[in-house]
């Protein structure tokens, strides 16, 4: 453990920032373990990579997410799921770590409360759908077989 170089764990510093700003100005982005080396930020190559992919580069949006950005986050985990990488390349000027956050702390959030209203009207339909195909209206059609349960019916209408 001898001459082990010790990294710092704290917050950034503006301080740190502009040695890191400098280095990328000069040096440009890339091979971020020679970073705390020529720098003598006690950092790791890794964390100087995600400061400045999250925090420090230009690209990066900052600020409220808007109405559109969300609609779209939202559209695109119903079709990627927690892939957030993948999400955030399709919304610009966002890091996935932003787009995770949001989701994390806003959207999921607000989305649950819109389903708990919804919920009393859909099991009511759900249950109705149910009741007409176990009453044998449709005895022998395809349609009836596959609502047996609920959740079949919930399955069926989304």
């Amino acid at each position: 453990m001898e001459g082990e170089y010790e990294y710092k764990k704290a917050l950034w510093t503006k301080e740190e920032d502009e040695i890191l700003l400098d280095y990328i100005r000069v040096h440009g982005r890339g091979r971020w373990n020679r970073i705390p080396k020529v720098t003598g930020l006690r950092r790791s190559g890794k964390r100087c990579r995600l400061r400045w992919l999250n925090h420090l580069s230009p690209n990066v949006k900052r600020g409220v997410f808007s109405e559109e950005e969300e609609d779209l986050i939202i559209r695109l985990h119903n079709l990627l799921g927690n892939r957030w990488s993948l999400i955030a390349r399709r919304v610009p000027g966002r890091t996935d770590n932003q787009v995770k956050n949001y989701w994390n702390t806003h959207l999921y959030k607000k989305l649950n409360a819109i389903k708990k209203q919804q919920t009393p009207r859909k099991v009511a339909v759900v249950s109705a759908k149910v009741n007409i195909c176990q009453q044998s209206v449709f005895p022998k059609e395809k349609f009836c077989r596959q609502f047996r349960s609920a959740k079949h019916v919930a399955e069926f209408y989304r």
